[in-house]
Order: structure tokens, then sequence, then C-alpha cells
């Protein structure tokens, strides 16, 4: 068995071995309950630790690629009925049931498209660090609901962080929520009802998509350009509808990478006032700056932008914490709407999150992601240079770049990517009315695994 490990690879040897293990099982044509070497047989062949490759099994079981036989060892599982293939599948709903069956169907394949950091970029002892300090102090920070505004202690850390991007705050302007989401569900409950008009990027944040026809809110779409929005659509759309609100990513927008030029984010606050339009600014990559940036919230001092971020992208998925910054009524009606729909967020992830701040171990995490990605930013683009790959704009930070291979559709793509182990996102999802995109999201922190440059120089090869 020979599974061609690669110790200098940023991939973890634990998700190789099971995706090599994966693939030989393939290759092989192993028929279910076909015996598997022992753990200690195949740790000492491929020079790896017992609990490594435990670990690889306990994976594929999961997957449902093996089944443990307890005493006796790990062998081939029945394989179930195909999952579904994507040719000619229908995107007319953004990430719909088909990609999402799609996509848990191959939970080992490499998501090229994901919209999260990998787990071994996260700081894992530090977080583990901060939730022993907090689970040895007062017992309400255990077990107690958090208060309507959220934790005092973590407003007064994001109040300090909003001063050092020249965003001035009081503490009541200031909400605690479970994530950027959670803030935009409040913000839509809140402010809008069906049959609302308001503003959306394309091609943009899908789950926004998703929430505001949950919620049955009529979008009117507004071309995302290198510089942003594009102003003439959005001025003619303004004269024409009359709409509410605006939702917009000003910096490394999802999924283009591009951020707001100095004159279009003045002219679109003028905008704003002249049409009595609110702005939703999404900034849920701010702690990924690099350099100066404009951002219409330090432009505005809440006149008449609504701004709102997260915490979930630079620390973990799972530490859902993320804030609203809005006028004090504002912000009152919010949280009552909070209390209502969820009885507050969760006081001991705020906690752990004020935690972090306050000890600085937060700070020194964002500058090393800022480094590590500005790295792979600029590998990525060589790498999409050399296989000759179009971009929409080379993004100076941030984790995105939007991309296409000329001559090549979404369905050609896909069979490729999925020949190399590699799941992308079809930019279909990211257009309002799902219609057809050849331009995929890239994240760059994946695009240096092997699998992704086997995806990348398969599709330079001739049709």
């Amino acid at each position: 068995m020979d599974l061609n490990l690669d110790r200098t690879a940023s991939m973890p040897l634990v998700q190789q071995l099971v995706d090599n293990l994966h693939h030989w099982i393939g290759a092989q044509r192993l028929r279910p309950g076909s015996r598997l070497p022992s753990i200690r047989q195949l740790a000492k062949a491929q020079g790896v630790s017992q609990s490594c490759v435990i670990e690889a099994y306990d994976r594929l079981v999961a997957l449902g690629a093996l089944e443990a036989r307890h005493g006796v060892g790990f062998f081939v599982a029945e394989q179930k009925a195909s999952p579904p293939t994507l040719d000619d599948a229908p995107w007319d709903d953004g990430v719909d049931s088909r990609w999402r069956q799609f996509s848990d169907a191959h939970a080992e394949l490499l998501k090229l498209g994901c919209g999260w950091l990998p787990a071994s970029w996260r700081q894992a002892d530090e977080i583990a660090q901060a939730i022993r300090q907090v689970s040895r102090g007062p017992e309400q920070d255990l077990f107690s609901y958090g208060p309507p505004l959220g934790l005092a202690s973590l407003r007064l850390q994001i109040r300090k962080r909003l001063g050092l991007l020249d965003i001035q705050a009081q503490p009541e302007q200031i909400l605690t929520t479970q994530g950027a989401s959670h803030a935009l569900d409040l913000l839509v409950r809140t402010l809008l009802k069906p049959g609302d008009k308001v503003l959306v990027e394309s091609p943009g944040y899908y789950n926004l998509y998703n929430l505001l026809r949950l919620h049955g809110v009529q979008m009117l779409v507004v071309p995302r350009t290198v510089q942003g929005p594009d102003l003439a659509v959005l001025e003619g759309l303004l004269r024409e509808h009359a709409p509410s609100f605006f939702f917009i990513n000003s910096m490394y927008q999802n999924p283009t990478g591009t951020s707001l030029a100095p004159k279009v984010a003045q002219r679109l606050l003028e905008l704003a006032r002249e049409h009595d339009l609110r702005i939703v600014e999404d900034d849920i990559y701010a702690d990924f700056q690099q350099g100066s940036t404009t951002r219409l919230a330090t432009l505005d001092n809440h006149q008449r932008v609504i701004y709102l971020a997260s915490f979930s992208k630079t620390l973990s998925s799972s530490l859902r914490v993320g804030y609203l910054l809005a006028d004090a009524p504002l912000i009152a009606r919010l949280a009552e709407v909070k209390m209502v729909t969820g009885i507050g967020a969760s006081r001991f992830a705020e906690q752990v999150v004020a935690q972090l701040l306050s000890s600085g171990v937060y700070r020194k995490s964002v500058q090393r992601l800022r480094v590590r990605l500005a790295q792979h930013m600029a590998s990525a683009l060589q790498l999409l240079e050399a296989s000759g790959w179009e971009v929409f704009v080379e993004p100076y930070g941030g984790m995105f770049v939007w991309a296409r291979c000329p001559g090549r559709d979404f369905a050609a793509l896909h069979r490729l990517a999925l020949e190399a182990g590699v799941l992308l996102s079809p930019g279909s999802a990211f257009n309002p009315d799902g219609s057809a995109s050849d331009w995929l999201r890239i994240n760059v922190a994946y695009a240096q695994d092997l699998r992704a440059q086997q995806f990348f120089r398969a599709s330079r090869d001739p049709l």
C-alpha cells in the first residue's frame, strides 16, 4: 500500500491519510467486508503514529467508507446509493438542496470555494486556554443568560476595536449577536415587512438572499464592479423604486474580494441622503484588513449606516459572536427582538471572546492571519495566472478571489475538480436569481493544497 504522504505539505497527515485511503480503496476495488491493515501495521508501514491512524480510520467510519468491528478491526463498508451528480443541476435558488446534499456526501473533498479558514490555521491552544479561564470564573458566566445588549466587558472591547477603525461609538449603540447572520436576521425582522424593496449586490452573499426571501422581501439587484456597486444602476433603482435599505460588503467583498473606492463611497452616502436610504454595511472581514481602506461607517457617523461584524471568521465558526452598531433607539428595538426570538446570546461564548480580546491574544492571532493570507493570496494569484485563469480583480487582502477559466463552463470544471478531489462552489449561488455563471469563488487559504494545484493544472489542458 503506497499512500504517498507528503510531510512538507500544509495539509495535516491525518487528512492526507484519510484522502489516500479513500482513493486506495476505490482504486483497488475492494469489496464490502474487505479487511484493512491493523492500526499497528498501517502506522508502521507509513511511518506515522498509531493515534494518527486511529483518527483517520474514525473519520472514514464517519464518512461511511469503513465500518469498525469491535475487537476485530476495520472493514470496507457496504456502499449506499450513489450521491447525486451536478450535471444539468438547476441553480434556481442559490445554493439549492441538491448542492447541499452533494456537498454533504463528499465531505472528504477539498472545498476550494468555502467561506472559512482551515482549522489548522486557528489558535486552538489559545481558545482552549480562554475557555479554561472562563470556566474557572464566576458561575454566572457558565449558567446565566446574557444581558439584552450583550456582555458589558465584550462591548467595551468592541468599542475599543471600533475606535481603531475611526468608528466612534457609545456603549448604548452596540448590540452583540450570535454572528453576522444573526445580526442580519434581527435587522430584517425589525425593519422590513413582506413586499418591501431593498437593494442587494450581485454577486453577493447567498445566505442574505435566502433570508430576504424567507421574509418576503423583494430584492433589487445592483451589480458589483471593481470599485464597488454600480452607481448608475443604483441611482436608477433609487429613482424608480425608492427602496428603503441597501445591504453591502464594503471591504473584501464576498465573493469578489473587491473593496470600496473612496469616490464611490462618498457618492453612495450622498445618494443615501438624497433618497432617504439606509445602508447595512456588513464588515465581516474587517480584521483581515491590510493597510488603509474605506468604510461607510467611518464616513457617516451612524446617520445612514448600520454597521455589523463578527469574530466567527477569525476565531472559530463555533464561537458565534458578532455585533451591530447603530443609533441608540434602533439598538434598543433590536435588543427587544433579540430577547423575544432567542432570549439573548451565549454569555459563555461572549465571555471567551472578551477574554481573548482583553488578553491581546486576538490581536496577535489576527496579525498572523493577515500575513499568512497575504502570502497565500500572492501564491494563488500566481497559480491562477499560470493556469490561464482570468480574475475579476487582484484583491489586496481578504481570502477570496473571483475567477474564471476561459473556455470552460461550470459543469466541465466541476468534473475536473472531482477527479482531483476538489469541490467547487458554483458561481450561480452568488447571484440572487441563481442564474448561471462561469465565475467561481476561490478561497486562497486552500489553493496551495496539492489537490487544488492538480485541478488548476488539469484546467489548462486542451479541451
